[in-house]
């Protein structure tokens, strides 16, 4: 699950030497040992991807749509070939517990390019609109950015739909979780995409990152990442007027309705923020409850949290794993300490590590009841197992309190079927999950206000990496 080539960069075809000679530990934040070392990469290994991705740009931008579905079903091939080493990979580099890592790391990959190879089949490269002819082809030359939360998830979800336009792109993973971006670039040799088409070169945000953005021989930047590293991806992009696509930091709401269980909405509420650690951008965070509900709420939110499985990620049975480094566990104590000085009810969790646990970066599953707007815990993305429920008086309340957020990335809703439509046609969030749903890769993902711009999944995120041409004057028998 380490590759062979962990102190390489891919470029252009080869694994190649870094021109640097800087190395980066991977912890295992389960046990914070380092397993492994990675290459950094500097400016000017940078500079070399991004002109093999222009060099082959011309050519693979003009290879018939056919092929490149083609060629992205071979890369799924091997992708699912390399099930188990994509999953111990997550599990070493990011702590996911190994069902977790195989069931829902590994499948997010796979399944989003299953969507997007079916999104390409039925996407409308051309039309014809009179003697126009409006032509959807390829933006560029693309630097990809992916965190390391979600790695196969953002790489997949970036790659995939730009192999489809006809892209040629660079890809920085974060230096956090790295084992697994290498894999996927070996994949992608293993698949046979043409040298120069995909790249991939380790490195930091403020070096790596940074000159990608601002390149002038960049022509768009996909980024995953915190509200704060989005904004100055933005301002290094602006000058060189590239297109920008941003998925970003949330805090989401999760609306439960009178007329929902408030019990088993809870229960599933619970659940949803938990999963992944809470390490999830999209993660339901804020729970809003009707006044008078907290007595059933907060015990069916404690069972549900102390159901959590702690320990072992190597073992079937562990849910919860670690936080990613122990500067997430600094950052997710500070916050329930904050929770705590600022008044909220601590319904189970609190500081410090589960019991038993005496070492890695392993945090309580922490409830806080009685929260109320503008505590700490309300407004800030904790990114980690931390749920706060808030009580409204009338959905009205509950709707103004949801959207009173700079973010917009998800939402969700629970109870009446009709009262939840209407409530999520209410909210400001760029997907809104009632009830449950499993999860809709053919669904637009992406946010509104400080969560981003852009979308991601099937042809939505084809279309983010395509220009639109009009020929006009082509003819209307559109020969």
């Amino acid at each position: 699950m380490i590759s062979e080539n962990i102190l390489k960069f891919y470029i252009n075809g080869e694994w190649v030497t870094p021109l640097g000679a800087e190395r980066l530990g991977v912890e295992n934040p389960a046990t914070e040992e380092i397993v492994a070392k990675v290459a950094l990469g500097s400016v000017a290994d940078a500079d070399r991807a991004v002109m093999a991705a222009r060099a082959a740009f011309a050519s693979f931008t003009l290879t018939p749509v056919a092929e490149r579905i083609a060629l992205l079903e071979r890369v799924l091939a091997e992708y699912n070939a390399r099930a188990e080493d994509f999953a111990q990979a997550m599990r070493i580099e990011m702590g996911a517990p190994i069902t977790w890592a195989r069931d829902s790391q590994f499948w997010a990959g796979q399944v989003h390019l299953e969507s997007t190879i079916a999104a390409a089949k039925a996407f409308h490269w051309e039309e014809a609109r009179g003697a126009t002819r409006i032509i959807r082809e390829g933006i560029g030359v693309c630097a990809l950015i992916t965190p390391w939360n979600w790695p196969m998830n953002q790489i997949v979800c970036k790659v995939a739909p730009a192999i489809a336009a006809g892209c040629t792109m660079v890809l920085k993973p974060s230096e956090i979780a790295p084992l697994s971006a290498l894999l996927w670039a070996e994949v992608c040799h293993a698949a046979g995409v043409p040298a120069g088409v995909f790249n991939l070169v380790n490195g930091t945000g403020p070096e790596v990152g940074a000159r990608l953005s601002s390149h002038p021989e960049v022509d768009m930047i996909s980024f995953t990442g915190s509200t704060r590293a989005g904004v100055q991806v933005a301002q290094s992009a602006a000058p060189t007027v590239k297109r920008v696509a941003q998925e970003l930091g949330g805090k989401s709401a999760n609306i439960i309705l009178p007329s929902a269980d408030i019990a088993a909405a809870v229960a599933q509420g619970v659940e949803a923020c938990m999963a992944n650690t809470g390490q999830s951008c999209d993660a339901p965070t804020r729970m809003f409850i009707p006044r008078g509900s907290e007595a059933v709420a907060f015990a069916a939110a404690r069972v549900a949290a102390e159901a959590s499985v702690i320990g072992d990620t190597g073992d079937a049975a562990t849910t919860l794993g670690p936080l990613v480094s122990r500067a997430q566990y600094d950052k997710v104590q500070g916050l329930i300490g904050k929770g705590i000085d600022e008044g909220a009810t601590v319904v189970t969790g609190g500081l410090g590590r589960p019991d038993g646990l005496n070492r890695g970066h392993f945090a309580r599953p922490t409830v806080f009841g009685d929260v109320v707007p503008g505590m700490t815990i309300e407004r800030e993305e904790i990114f980690g197992p931390v749920l706060a429920i808030l009580s409204y008086d009338d959905v009205d309340q509950a709707v103004a309190m949801a959207n009173d957020t700079v973010y917009g990335l998800a939402a969700y809703v629970q109870g009446d079927l009709a009262e939840a439509r209407a409530v999520a046609r209410r909210l400001r969030a760029g997907q809104v999950n009632m009830n449950g749903p499993d999860w809709d890769t053919f669904a637009p993902f992406g946010g509104y206000k400080q969560s981003g711009n852009g979308r991601e999944y099937a042809d939505w995120g084809i279309h983010d990496f395509c220009e639109i041409k009009a020929i006009v004057g082509y003819g209307e028998d559109g020969v």
